[in-house]
């Protein structure tokens, strides 16, 4: 069901993509576009919610850009409160009046969940600031089983990425597009 509705809302895409992380891909997921739909973003995260009904959470929080919208909608299903972190001058912070209390139980919410950059950036500040982080919860994990911290996702998507020297579309000298939003650094 879920992969039917990132298909039909066209958020799994084909093609050559240079993901953030540097690597390369044929299978990109944009939940944007799923996420533009709040009737299938709420269907999808609603299978995320039920896996985390008997986890203890105080405060949910998206990493800016792609947690925010499902850190929203977790926190709605969820009735939790839900704020999002963001980098200034390249260091994830919280902005806006935001705050974690010491002790608060956070989840951290994600669109996609690949190397977990932005989530274990996102666990450092809520460390830092006394926080318990309980987990990840995504819409994709895409992840190699490498993450320390319990996800939760409404999918499991093993695709595939390669390192540009490995990458068969390279080789076949098909060009890339990067459909990200971090800045890459190599």
């Amino acid at each position: 069901m879920v992969i039917d509705i990132l298909k039909e809302s066209g958020a799994l895409l084909e093609g050559h993509f240079l993901l953030s992380s540097g690597r390369h891909s044929n299978k990109y997921c944009q939940c944007a576009k799923l996420l533009q739909y709040p009737d299938k973003a709420a269907e999808v995260l609603k299978i995320v919610a039920n896996k985390l009904k008997d986890i203890e959470v105080d405060i949910i929080v998206g990493p800016a850009m792609g947690g925010i919208v499902v850190a929203y909608e977790l926190g709605r299903q969820l009735e939790k409160k839900a704020i999002f972190s963001e980098r200034e001058n390249g260091v994830m912070t919280l902005r806006r009046g935001f705050e974690i209390r010491p002790s608060e139980k956070v989840l951290i919410a994600e669109d996609v969940v690949t190397t977990g950059k932005s989530s274990m950036e996102t666990a450092q500040l809520i460390k830092s600031l006394g926080g318990e982080v309980v987990g990840i919860a995504s819409i994709v994990d895409r992840s190699s089983g490498d993450i320390v911290l319990p996800i939760y996702s409404a999918i499991k998507l093993n695709i595939e990425s390669y390192e540009q020297s490995n990458c068969p579309m390279c080789k076949d000298g098909i060009g890339y597009i990067k459909p990200g939003s971090r800045d890459i650094k190599k």
